[in-house]
């Protein structure tokens, strides 16, 4: 495969993880995780969503989750923009949500880093502002 194909495989799997995740589509989500996953989301005692996660079922059960605790018609997420290089992706964005318990909101920017071998999602760190939302989840 050349780089080229390479950055073209991983932008085509990126898309669909964003297709899958609007979608709220967890099987499909699962197939698209690799086996094991290298998961990095901070963890946040008070936020029962952010959790530490390593299989493919786990990793795509945190959109479910998320849309547990969350008021899914206040849920906004927009993508800025998308660099790839290689097998990596960088996903660049807003995200903004209500937390169902609190009635409190938050909203920030964020990076998500994609990894992408044979097909899977290998790697996803994300990277948002965690203080908004455990002030969003805190009574």
């Amino acid at each position: 495969m050349t780089p080229d194909d390479t950055a073209e495989a991983t932008r085509s799997t990126a898309r669909t993880f964003l297709e899958l995740r609007l979608a709220g589509d967890t099987d499909g989500l699962a197939a698209l995780f690799a086996d094991t996953v290298d998961w990095m989301l901070a963890e946040n005692p008070v936020v029962p969503w952010i959790r530490p996660r390593s299989t493919a079922a786990e990793c795509a059960a945190q959109a479910a989750e998320l849309a547990r605790y969350t008021v899914p018609e206040d849920t906004r997420a927009s993508v800025d923009a998308v660099l790839v290089d290689g097998t990596d992706a960088v996903l660049m964005g807003h995200l903004s949500g209500t937390v169902r318990a609190t009635g409190k909101s938050f909203s920030g920017p964020f990076a998500l880093r994609l990894t992408v071998e044979d097909g899977r999602i290998t790697r996803h760190h994300l990277y948002e502002n965690s203080a908004s939302i455990a002030a969003a989840c805190t009574p």
